[in-house]
This record gives C-alpha cells, sequence and structure tokens, in this order.
C-alpha cells in the first residue's frame, strides 16, 4: 500500500511509486508509434479515412462507464479483503484478553496466543501464494487451537462460560479466514477483463483516424491521453480485484500482522516490535 503525506501538484504529475503508468508504458508506447505512423501516412503518403468522431464520442461514453463499473467492484473487493483483516487484527487483541479471563493455567494461553501469532502470518502466507511446509498451514493451527481449549476444558482449566466465549472468537476468526480465501479464490469474472481488454484496444487503435484532420499534428498527444486513461484505469482495476498481491496498491498484510505481533505481545510477556514503517512510501 502507498501511504504518502498530501502530495504537491509536482509530485502529482511526475510521481512513479505506486503509479500504473509503469506497467502501461509498452501499451502507451505502441499507441503512440501507431498515431504518428497514422499521422505521417495522412500527411505525406496517402490520406486515411477522416472518421466522426460522433462515434467514438458515444463509445467512449460506454467504455468510461464500464471502465467505472469494474474499478467499483474491484474496490468492493479490495475494502472488503482490508475490513476481514482489521476483524481479524481486532480479534487477536480480543483472543488474548479473553485468554487472560479465563484460562489460567500460563502455558495453556501462551501456546493458544503463539498459535494465533502463528495462524496470521500462514494465513497470509497462503493468501500471497508462499509455500508453506506439508502439514502446515491457517486450517491446521486453527484445528490446534481449538484442540487446546477442549483439552483445557476437560482437564477443568476452562469453565462452560469461557470455553463458549473462545469457542465463539475462533469462530469468527474462521469465518474472517474463509472470506479471505473466497476473495482469493473468485477472481472478477474472466469476460470483464476480455471486454476491458479488447474494447480499450480498439477505440485507442481506431482513435487517430477521428483525430488526425481536427488535431493535426497533435493526433498523438490526444490519443494518448486518452489511452493512459483507459489502459491505466484497467490496470488499477486489476490491482484493487487482487486485495492480497504484491503490487504496491495491495493490502499491507505485513504490517497489520505487526500490529498484531504488538498487540500480543504483552500477553506473551515479551516486548513489543516496532511497527513497520513505509519504505520510498510502500507499506507491505
Amino acid at each position: 500500500m502507498i501511504l504518502r503525506e498530501k502530495p504537491g501538484t509536482a509530485e502529482l504529475l511526475f510521481a512513479l511509486r505506486g503509479s500504473v503508468l509503469p506497467h502501461i508504458a509498452p501499451q502507451l508506447a505502441l499507441v503512440g508509434v501507431l498515431a504518428v505512423a497514422a499521422m505521417l501516412w495522412d500527411h505525406n503518403i496517402m490520406p486515411l479515412p477522416h472518421l466522426s468522431a460522433t462515434p467514438f464520442a458515444v463509445f467512449g461514453v460506454a467504455l468510461s462507464l464500464f471502465l467505472g463499473f469494474r474499478n467499483n467492484a474491484a474496490y468492493d473487493r479490495w475494502w472488503e479483503a482490508r475490513k476481514l483483516w482489521g476483524g481479524l487484527l481486532a480479534d487477536s487483541r480480543s483472543l488474548a484478553r479473553e485468554a487472560d479471563l479465563f484460562l489460567d493455567d500460563t502455558e495453556t494461553r501462551m501456546q493458544l496466543l503463539l498459535s494465533m501469532r502463528d495462524f496470521l502470518h500462514l494465513h497470509r502466507s497462503a493468501l500471497r501464494g508462499l509455500p508453506l511446509a506439508a502439514g502446515e498451514g491457517p486450517d491446521a493451527t486453527l484445528d490446534a487451537m481449538n484442540s487446546l481449549l477442549a483439552e483445557a476444558r476437560r482437564n477443568g482449566q476452562l469453565d462452560g462460560f469461557g470455553a463458549r466465549t473462545l469457542s465463539a472468537r475462533l469462530s469468527g476468526i474462521a469465518l474472517a479466514q474463509a472470506g479471505c480465501e473466497r476473495i482469493r479464490a473468485t477472481p472478477l469474472p474472466y469476460v470483464y477483463s476480455l471486454l476491458v481488454f479488447r474494447t480499450s484496444w480498439l477505440y485507442c487503435l481506431l482513435l487517430p483516424l477521428a483525430l488526425v484532420e481536427p488535431a493535426g499534428w497533435l493526433t498523438p498527444v490526444f490519443a494518448l491521453i486518452v489511452a493512459y486513461t483507459f489502459f491505466g484505469l484497467a490496470e488499477v482495476t486489476e490491482e484493487l480485484a487482487h486485495p492480497f498481491g504484491n503490487t504496491a496498491n495491495a493490502l499491507p498484510l505485513d504490517a497489520i500482522c505487526r500490529l498484531a505481533e504488538i498487540g500480543l505481545a504483552p500477553h506473551l510477556g515479551e516486548a513489543a516490535p516496532p511497527p513497520l514503517q513505509p519504505v520510498n512510501f510502500r507499506l507491505d
């Protein structure tokens, strides 16, 4: 995630960190080259068909509306993922307080909280597609936490109300985990990406035919502006649609896990680690 103070005009115009420009530069270069070629061909070799701007205006409005709809759908995924991880952070802190309240056995309590910390890191790694050891994963860790509570209940270390409270907390954690896995396993429909890709390219490649007469030598400039808008929106949507990825605009899962470690540290008798800070305005 990109974290910056309110940028000035120069930073907004020229900032590349967190921008989609590096990702769409090849597409912009191709559009620019083709626009220049069309302009030179029309002026120096043979006049090209000069299309009316009216159908492009209608087509552009329709494409903009579709891109806006897709961007909203992608942002909804990103924001839901952030709320789910915010819930996991709150659950980890609540679990620590409830363990202090209901679990008198220090060893059991420490093991439960250490498992919670492990779960968050394993869940983060699973969402980002990082390799996990065989038999190791967030599900196995939650099962171990549940078994730990069941053993404490059988041994009389945990009363019925405490067992119910902690079990409900684990259920909330599992529900948030399932929500994150649903987002990761269910991308935006492929037909959306296909339609946006094809229509954006079709629009940008045909646009010079409508600009070459009224815009003249400025045809490549206007073609690049339009291409930057459409390809940029499409790329932003792709990044937001994958909130657990490693892009600059993905969720800072490492930083959220560190916040959970800070919250658990006093209950584990450990010194709290420092929160992660952005590096070159990026927080991972």
